[in-house]
């Protein structure tokens, strides 16, 4: 079954949600307004049981079908924060809240979702149960891990669990997933580099951090070059260089570098954490200096189940004629915390020819609503058939 007409119908409402949460955007766990919006709307449609703060601020509702011989119950998930990023779209719905933006596409997912609970709480045309959630502080609040932290996936009886990412390039309407490691293992480096500062023009008399700092920088790439095997990924991205000093004729006595490691495999990531420790240290020390490194286990791999992944992408095909293998994305995830909990998979929608997510010039494309909407209620209508 393609798109349902119902969904086409609702298609401009719909969109009058997403563009009301995209002017209204809110960061990490400070979703009140769109999580009230959410659970309004979520009583509104007459969902059976509506729960609000779940993972501090995320909002749960649930569906019954007209028969429960399946004993199923099936989660839908998407996220709703925003990002710190100033927009520069210039588009009437364009964020009211300097410095935050909907660059994400997180005010779509949110509104394709309560489009299909709608939808759903209407027709009911199910055997099981649906549970609709939405989480907040996906952009590096470990929202997801919150809600499966206060007991979500036993309280509802979760079963299987989907969720669903907005991907600019690919053609509006159309999916792409794949089974297995999807989404990066995110962590981040914090190395602290010690040496003895002083005047610039006696660097002899000095031991120059900037200098020592620079080549750690360097020699953390043969951590991907020399020590991972080449079949497999990672990524060592040093994104911060910072002195204690701003002043052009003074060698600093500190210097601090920040930045992140992407792993899709476990033996890798561990590997990848002894060798920058062992990197940054060594280094610093040949040259004189010290360095400490912390090292922050972020967003665990993001794994689609090989099941329910091939299931997601058939859903994907009755809707919109056919899904696409997707690529391996290097970046992170939180949903990984819901499938380690249970099996599910995760799909990517596409955007069309927009900015990339992340970027100032972003925005969702509205066109797409029909088809996610329509994608979750072929989840839930076809995994939980009407007896």
């Amino acid at each position: 079954m393609p798109i349902r007409n119902r969904l086409a119908e609702l298609a401009p409402e719909i969109a009058e949600w997403r563009r009301d949460f995209h002017e209204h955007p809110e960061l990490l766990y400070d979703t009140h307004r769109t999580a009230g919006i959410v659970a309004a709307k979520l009583r509104e449609f007459g969902c059976d049981e509506v729960v609000e703060g779940i993972g501090r601020t995320g909002v749960v509702g649930v569906i019954r079908g007209k028969s429960d011989k399946s004993g199923r119950v099936v989660g839908l998930r998407a996220d709703m924060d925003a990002l710190p990023i100033q927009e520069i779209t210039g588009l009437p719905h364009a964020s009211k809240t300097p410095g935050k933006m909907h660059a994400c596409g997180h005010d779509g997912h949110t509104a394709m979702l309560l489009g299909a609970a709608k939808y759903l709480a209407e027709t009911r045309n199910f055997d099981g149960t649906a549970v609709v959630i939405f989480q907040p502080a996906e952009e590096g609040g470990a929202g997801g891990k919150a809600m499966c932290d206060d007991g979500m996936m036993d309280r509802f009886g979760i079963h299987e669990v989907y969720g669903m990412h907005n991907m600019p390039g690919l053609p509006v309407g159309q999916f792409a997933i794949r089974p297995g490691a999807f989404f990066a293992a995110a962590d981040q480096i914090t190395i602290d580099v010690k040496g003895l500062g002083g005047h610039a023009a006696k660097p002899h008399e000095t031991v120059d951090t900037t200098l020592v700092a620079a080549h750690i920088v360097v020699a953390l790439q043969s951590v991907a070059s020399r020590n991972v095997d080449p079949t497999k990924q990672v990524v060592v991205s040093v994104t911060s260089f910072r002195t204690d000093s701003e002043a052009h004729n003074v060698i600093p006595e500190n210097v601090q570098l920040r930045g992140t490691v992407r792993t899709m495999d476990a033996d890798v990531r561990n590997l990848a954490e002894a060798r920058i420790k062992a990197i940054a240290e060594g280094t610093a020390a040949a040259l004189g200096a010290t360095a400490k490194v912390t090292y922050s286990r972020g967003y665990p791999v993001m794994v689609n189940a090989e099941d329910e992944t091939v299931f997601a992408a058939e859903a994907a095909r009755k809707v919109a004629g056919a899904c696409a293998d997707a690529p391996l994305v290097m970046g992170g995830e939180d949903f990984a915390y819901m499938l380690e909990e249970r099996p599910g998979a995760y799909i990517m929608i596409g955007n069309g020819d927009t900015a990339m997510v992340h970027h100032p010039a972003y925005d969702f494309d509205d066109s797409a609503i029909p088809a996610g909407c329509s994608w979750w209620a072929e989840i839930v209508e076809s995994r939980m058939p009407a007896a």
